[in-house]
């Protein structure tokens, strides 16, 4: 036998079968249906072969193996896959790996890469490891990040080679180690370069090679015990189940799964415990949850991070020269990404003191990244060398891209396009960093429409990673293809939405903050506003974020919007609560007090005179009402926007609302919420809180003719 499609196979001169990973079309490997077909196949031909003394299994890729393939898992839910089926699947991948790990013959594991999910499951399985001694290799089990679980034996073996205290924060928390933490806490047995890690594999193999795993042989007992009759296992359990609960609300079924499957199967025989652990998974894998998470967290995602929307027919470009009209925190931030993705940033502001403040910003990100060993001296000055503060438009000359980052004011806004647009190339793209403000008006001020377009960065820039790319009624294919480069060559997740007050991102999170602030001024105790946010999934409250953005913001986007409608200002509760706050001269957190104090101490709390302003009605409502409340109003208008074709695909709309505005990533997003209730149940449900809460829960015949067909957003 030589090889089968996706594995290399070969018997050396000493006997050592070499089973060398190499799935065709692909520059990763992953776990495929046919790989485990061969993989099984492979292994059967090493433990019947006499010639053979065992085997070593590596990767012909540059990595060993990604993990398992989510393509064909993502659509199980819609596919009807039943709770047995999935049992049936993760317990098939058991069984492979079981026979392979009891197949008679020792089998080491060559790992010149990094090995994830179902990657190190093939590594656990295998009698001895050996791993690279690359620092950027790293193992892992990222399952729940998608809503699923390690479904081949991670649960177990894992806890078994390490420990439970040891193995819970790499399930329950995904979190990857590097090569050398993973030697120190026995995951692997031996580092080595990446060219000598086959060679120590089969040295093992023809010296000492074990064939028997230590959980097979009769005085196996797990490293610092099983179940909680040890007081360290009884802690870790009882502080993990805190955790879990705390950072779930159990609105993450997975890590609470995990957890289970980890107590269950560690206190029974190994085969019982991946017969456990393949009942929990499938409990997942047929779940809506994880049909959602991996859907938008990892299909859509790496679509848009492929640049999925970008047009065809435009030459693919890059960046070189960028230009920043603005050095506060957002111009700043993206002066600081820029930077680093090596380009050469031009930031400019009124005054080259301004502008030198806003370079200051990188030299702070950059001291921290040295403090905690993740940069040098050195690399903080190459990267500082790159942003030239200035207060001078004609050093933007040559910039292939400029951003604007000034005030939100339209006037403003023209001022600076004029003067930059006098020193620019024609072929420059203009892009405003606006987050309310249409784009096509704004465009109204520029001599090039057709290279204007709006690049909506989250604060803080570094770290948020979605950008907003708004299309005007002028801007041109060119204008967004060398925009959606720029993205990409920053690092960054695009999504491409069209013209609107608001876009997507700030229209659909505006209802979100609004609607808390309706709740305090109905008299809904502001705790449970705050408490109910977060339990629904949210990352802070909508009275706290409105605090972060400033009150002083809200207030500026509400009267320009009146202004807009031609209506009064304010003329609903929430702009009427923001006015009292206004009032009372609390403006937000950078001022020091908003709708919460902000103590020297650093322990933000609600302000106690909220009550006096905001009198608490005597009956509250139930904490899921208000859950309700805040999941419906966010989804509902992002309906409108994907209706009004604001959003053109619901997969931008999803991945927007997640890593832009922080709705849950349980739900995959706004419309994947819609459609997760159904969207018959979820029109109903607008019905009453429409009937009890007003016209914003009104439902557009659009939206019942969809619910009246049975139409969901994902086909």
């Amino acid at each position: 036998m030589t090889h089968t499609s996706t594995i290399k196979y070969s018997v050396d001169r000493d006997g050592v079968a070499i089973l060398a990973i190499d799935l065709p079309g692909k520059s990763m490997n992953v776990i495929t249906q046919e790989v485990m077909d061969d993989l099984e196949t492979l292994v059967k031909h090493v433990a019947a072969d006499a010639a053979v003394k065992g085997a070593v299994i590596t990767s012909a890729k540059k990595a060993f193996v990604a993990g398992v393939d989510i393509k064909d898992m993502v659509t199980a839910y819609d596919r009807g896959v039943t709770v047995k089926e999935a049992f049936e699947f993760s317990n098939q991948l058991n069984r492979r790996f079981r026979a392979m790990e009891t197949c008679g013959k020792p089998i080491a594991v060559a790992m010149n890469g990094l090995a994830l999910g179902g990657g190190l499951e093939v590594c656990l399985a295998c009698h001895y490891r050996v791993m690279t001694d690359d620092p950027r290799a790293v193992v892992g089990f990222p399952e729940v990040n998608i809503g699923l679980l390690p479904g081949a034996g991670g649960t177990q073996r894992l806890p078994r080679l390490i420990g439970v205290a040891e193995a819970l924060p790499l399930i329950l928390q995904a979190k990857n180690v590097n090569s050398q933490k993973a030697l120190e806490l026995g995951i692997v047995h031996e580092l080595a370069p990446a060219d000598q890690v086959v060679e120590r594999a089969r040295k093992w193999v023809l010296e000492k090679g074990d064939p028997v795993q230590p959980w097979d042989k009769k005085d196996f007992k797990l490293p610092g015990g099983a179940g909680a009759m040890t007081p360290r296992n009884a802690q870790n359990y009882t502080v993990s189940t805190s955790l879990v609960a705390g950072k779930t609300q159990h609105n993450y079924p997975a890590p609470i799964a995990a957890l289970s499957a980890i107590y269950e199967g560690c206190i029974t025989p190994i085969d019982t415990g991946l017969n456990i652990e393949s009942q929990y998974f499938a409990t997942l894998l047929a779940g809506p949850v994880a049909r959602n998470m991996m859907r938008t967290l990892f299909v859509n995602k790496g679509a848009a991070d492929k640049l999925s929307r970008r047009p065809e027919g435009v030459e693919k470009s890059s960046v070189k020269k960028l230009g920043i009209l603005g050095a506060g925190m957002m111009g700043a931030g993206i002066a600081y990404v820029s930077a680093r993705a090596g380009m050469q940033v031009v930031l400019l502001d009124s005054d080259l003191e301004k502008a030198e403040h806003g370079k200051a910003y990188s030299t702070g990100l950059l001291d921290k990244d040295i403090a905690r060993g993740y940069s040098t001296e050195a690399k903080k000055q190459a990267l500082l060398s790159l942003i030239t503060p200035t207060a001078n438009y004609a050093d933007l000359a040559g910039c292939d891209l400029v951003i604007e980052a000034v005030f939100e004011n339209v006037d403003i806004k023209a001022d600076v396009t004029h003067k930059t647009e006098d020193v620019v190339a024609a072929s420059t793209i203009f892009a405003s960093n606006t987050s309310t403000l249409p784009i096509t008006g704004l465009a109204a001020a520029s001599k090039r429409p057709k290279n204007f377009i709006g690049l909506h960065f989250f604060s803080p820039v570094d770290k948020m990673p979605l950008v907003e790319v708004i299309v005007g009624k002028k801007t041109s294919n060119e204008a967004i293809a060398r925009s959606l480069d720029y993205v990409q060559q920053i690092f960054k997740t695009p999504i491409v939405v069209n013209d609107s007050r608001g876009f997507f991102t700030s229209r659909v999170f505006g209802t979100f903050t609004t609607e808390g602030m309706r709740m305090l001024a109905e008299g809904i105790n502001p705790a449970l506003v705050e408490n109910a946010a977060k339990m629904a999934g949210m990352p802070v409250g909508p009275l706290a974020v409105t605090d972060e953005v400033t009150i002083e913001l809200a207030e500026k986007i509400s009267k320009a919007t009146a202004q807009a409608l031609g209506r009064q200002y304010p003329s609903d509760p929430a702009e009427q609560a923001i006015a009292t706050m206004m009032g009372l001269g609390r403006k937000g957190k950078r001022y020091g007090a908003g709708f919460y104090e902000y103590p020297a101490d650093g322990k933000k709390h609600l302000w106690s005179g909220l009550a006096q302003h905001f009198p608490q009605s005597e009956i509250q409502p139930d904490v899921n009402a208000v859950k309700e409340r805040l999941l419906y109003i966010e989804a509902l208008e992002s309906a409108r926007c994907f209706e009004e074709k604001v959003v053109t695909h619901p997969a931008d709309a999803d991945v927007g609302s997640i890593f832009g505005i922080g709705y849950p990533a349980w739900t995959g997003g706004t419309l994947s919420f819609i459609d997760t209730i159904g969207i018959g149940p979820f029109v109903k449900s607008c019905d009453r809180l429409a009937k009890a809460h007003g016209e914003r829960f009104k439902v557009s015949r659009w939206l019942r003719a969809r619910a009246k067909n049975n139409q969901p957003f994902y086909s």
